[in-house]
């Protein structure tokens, strides 16, 4: 069974599309196409039933698409292993990272290079929500991500910072001299929150429902500044964690600390638990020492 055939199917299922999964493994859709065909003529039968747009698998293909995922799982393992026992003094290590967390990292990265000068460090951003599922997928190695993580991906995940969170509005829209404010406040007011693809969002969303109310949001944006440009225009009240209320010398606006409860930006190392290269535990090692967060060994 051709392994590049089995991984263009899997990736059709996954994200029950040809023109997606062509799009993520950077193919043409008829690439695709043909490799899934070639895929059933080499077991014999239909995987996939194409009804307009929508994909359906038969029962083979549910039995090939599962199997098929622990081979793939397992033929990364095996070329992470391999590699890792042959570069002992060199190889390389990319690390999910979301846009917002890296402002905690410059410190490290510069530790790292200083410490590691022969291992190639690849940052790869995107959202945290995405580089959980990377991780649990086995296309990333570790990432980091805002706590809780998804439950159903069986990650491991330790904690490396934790700030809590603040929020940021336009001059007169908090009582004079108030430095804090209760959470069930929000209730009343309209936010401007990070895109919900954002591990953040998901965050607030659990205290959001927890605290039995649903917020009135105004707007939301993939971009941190932003949200401090609107919230200076008096669009909404922004939630962002500490780090970057202490980057915002000279905007107006007013900050207060969100209490009763205290909800906290929980930044995390996460990884499949199955292997840790020893570039990975390389980097985990230089971050517990530059910012003091332990690591499971």
């Amino acid at each position: 069974m051709d392994i590049r055939s089995l991984r263009y199917f899997v990736e059709t299922v996954r994200l029950s599309s040809f023109t997606q999964a062509a799009e993520s493994l950077h193919l043409t859709q008829s690439t695709i196409s043909k490799m899934v065909r070639q895929l059933e003529d080499e077991v014999g039968a239909q995987l996939l039933v194409r009804d307009g747009r929508k994909l359906t698998l038969t029962d083979t293909g549910r039995i090939v698409y599962q199997h098929g995922q622990e081979m793939l799982a397992n033929m990364r393992q095996l070329t992470l292993e391999v590699r890792d026992t042959q570069a002992l003094q060199r190889g390389s290590l990319t690390v999910g990272i979301p846009p917002m967390i890296n402002v905690l990292f410059t410190p490290v990265l510069k530790a790292f290079r200083a410490r590691h000068p022969h291992i190639s460090l690849t940052l790869q951003e995107d959202t945290g929500q995405q580089i959980e599922r990377q991780v649990a997928a086995g296309e990333l190695e570790i990432g980091m991500t805002v706590l809780p993580a998804d439950p159903e991906l069986d990650l491991v995940a330790v904690e490396v910072a934790n700030y809590p969170i603040w929020a940021l509005a336009e001059p007169g829209t908090f009582q004079k001299n108030r430095t804090t404010l209760p959470f069930k406040a929000l209730a009343d007011l309209p936010l401007v929150l990070l895109k919900d693809d954002f591990a953040l969002t998901r965050s607030l969303r659990q205290h959001f429902a927890q605290a039995g109310f649903a917020p009135t949001i105004a707007a939301q944006s993939g971009q941190w500044d932003w949200l401090v440009a609107m919230a200076s225009a008096g669009l909404g009240v922004a939630l962002l964690p500490e780090p970057f209320i202490h980057r915002l010398a000279g905007e107006p606006l007013e900050a207060v600390r969100i209490v009763e409860p205290e909800v906290a930006w929980q930044v995390a190392h996460i990884w499949s638990g199955r292997y840790l290269s020893h570039a990975a535990r390389a980097w985990l090692e230089v971050c517990q020492d530059v910012l003091g967060t332990p690591f499971a060994h």
